[in-house]
């Protein structure tokens, strides 16, 4: 596959993903100064999210800094940008006052064969994003040059080498080790789940699926892509095989398992429904990928989401037939696939899924969703929120859960907040003292009296429930170790800390 068409995949992909607020982590080139000699070192720069980078390729060229208009947010009235040696010209211009896209956008027009940004600010390195959808920038998708954010002070070195003017900044961009490459398109997994009652973490992965849907199918069509569904499935501890919790949670005699949506196995839709319309979805990409459009896989997805929802009730196998004869897919080649559920045998197709979920070689392990894993190269989930880790440093109140630190995704500040309209003052690293304490006191005793009140009326109707829940509770936890609930992990957090400016 040439560069081109890796490269259109790989911004599609994470302009899909940017949409619904997961991102990748910071995917970075390298730039290596050539000349003058004084100044020859290696340095990173984080690719746009915009543009064409040379994946799998260098370019050698020389930096061009303009004597007017530094930010790039306007059009460059001068002719375009030439070197005496003929080479690419590699504009470097100031971050600030516009769009990074836009910034690109007005680079190429005046010539540059590649746009470097300079940061404003001693920061880590982030991913230049494309700006909101608007009217003016329809441009966006007419970049076709590469760009990247490099940091403040390797700025500055480009900058004060091209000051002196004795010779050309001569610097050669690298994306050899960007994106692997290993045949002539890029193969792509998606770890996901048709369950779509797990909050936030489930609406995200089916707005990145509704929004990437056509490009997926495009590229796919065209041959630039091979797209391969996948779905986590779990086992039954051997002990439990025949519990009633294995039994509303597993097929095939406890081999095949997930969740209880709800997690409440008397309440709802039960783990089993959710791992039989997993492999429906699964016999859906086999049995069209084998009539030469695997691309249907994603209309599947999306009409089942809106005709079968747990939401509306409408989950189950009668809606799931009805949205495979509506794509005009064969019924019975699916059911062949999907075989007997409730038949003590192994599942082709599911053994196949923990068999992959397993990881080897450059790739993890799959342990939650969304998992994305691009020419074999495992992209996942990262924690980037500074305040989880011993607060920051900040001021906090463990009794109360108040907290000073804020993350910015540029790091955190220490900023004592206001809670329940009570303000605190001080300086956010070592106290914060609330004013109006009086009436928040007021407002604590009252609480307090109300939560004993609460819990003597509570505490009959939880004898109850505990004793009906004991059981469950206890499998529930042992269980756990095998296959994890969904509120094991933390909400979706951002990945990769972006900026459109």
């Amino acid at each position: 596959m040439g560069s081109l068409q890796l490269a259109t995949f790989v911004v599609l992909l994470a302009a899909a993903f940017g949409s619904v607020s997961s991102r990748f982590i910071v995917e970075k080139s390298g730039i290596r100064v050539l000349s003058p000699e004084h100044i020859r070192s290696h340095h990173d720069a984080a690719i746009a999210n915009f543009g064409v980078p040379d994946y799998g390729g260098t370019m050698t060229g020389v930096i061009a800094y303009p004597d007017k208009g530094t930010t790039g947010c306007e059009h460059f009235n001068n002719g375009p940008f030439k070197s005496r040696t003929r080479r690419p010209v590699i504009l470097l211009l100031d971050r600030g006052d516009c769009y990074f896209a836009l910034k690109a956008w007005n680079g190429q027009n005046a010539g540059a064969a590649a746009v470097l940004v300079a940061d404003n600010i001693d920061e880590p390195l982030l991913t230049m994003d494309t700006p909101e959808e608007s009217r003016d920038s329809d441009y966006v998708e007419k970049i076709t040059i590469p760009s990247a954010l490099v940091n403040r002070a390797f700025g500055e070195t480009l900058k004060k080498a091209l000051a002196k003017g004795n010779e050309e900044v001569v610097v050669k961009l690298d994306w050899r080790e960007s994106m692997p490459h290993p045949d002539n398109r890029v193969e792509y997994e998606f770890w996901t789940n048709s369950n779509d009652e797990c909050g936030p973490r489930c609406e995200e992965q089916m707005d990145f699926v509704k929004n990437f849907k056509g490009h997926a199918q495009l590229l796919e069509k065209g041959g630039f892509t091979q797209f391969t569904p996948h779905y986590i499935t779990w086992f039954c501890p051997e002990a439990f095989i025949l519990s009633k919790q294995c039994k509303s949670q597993c097929i095939n005699n406890g081999r095949y398992c997930a969740p209880d949506p709800e997690q409440d196995f008397g309440e709802g839709y039960d783990g089993k429904d959710v791992v039989i319309e997993n492999l429906r979805q699964l016999c859906v990409h086999r049995v069209a990928n084998e009539s030469g459009r695997p691309w249907v896989w994603w209309d599947f997805v999306t009409d089942y989401h809106v005709r079968c929802s747990m939401k509306e009730k409408k989950y189950s196998r009668d809606c799931g037939e009805k949205v495979v004869k509506s794509l005009g897919l064969p019924l019975d080649k699916i059911s062949d696939c999907m075989g007997d559920p409730e038949a003590d045998v192994e599942n082709e197709v599911l053994k196949r899924e923990q068999e992959v979920q397993v990881g080897r070689g450059t790739r993890g392990d799959v342990t939650f969703l969304p998992t994305l894993v691009i020419n074999n190269v495992q992209y996942r989930a990262i924690e980037t929120n500074q305040c989880l880790e011993s607060n920051g440093g900040c001021w906090e109140d463990l009794r109360l859960n108040i907290t000073a630190c804020k993350d910015t995704f540029r790091g955190r500040i220490c900023k004592c907040p206001t809670v329940n309209g009570v303000r605190y003052e001080g300086d956010g690293y070592t106290s914060c003292q609330g004013k109006n304490m009086s009436r928040f006191g007021w407002f604590l005793m009252i609480l307090v009296l109300a939560c004993v009140v609460g819990a003597g009326a509570a505490g009959y109707i939880f004898y109850k429930y505990r004793l009906r829940s004991y059981m469950d509770s206890e499998i529930m936890a042992i269980m756990s170790q095998y296959m994890p609930l969904d509120n094991q992990h933390n909400e979706s957090q951002p990945l990769r800390p972006v900026s459109t400016a």
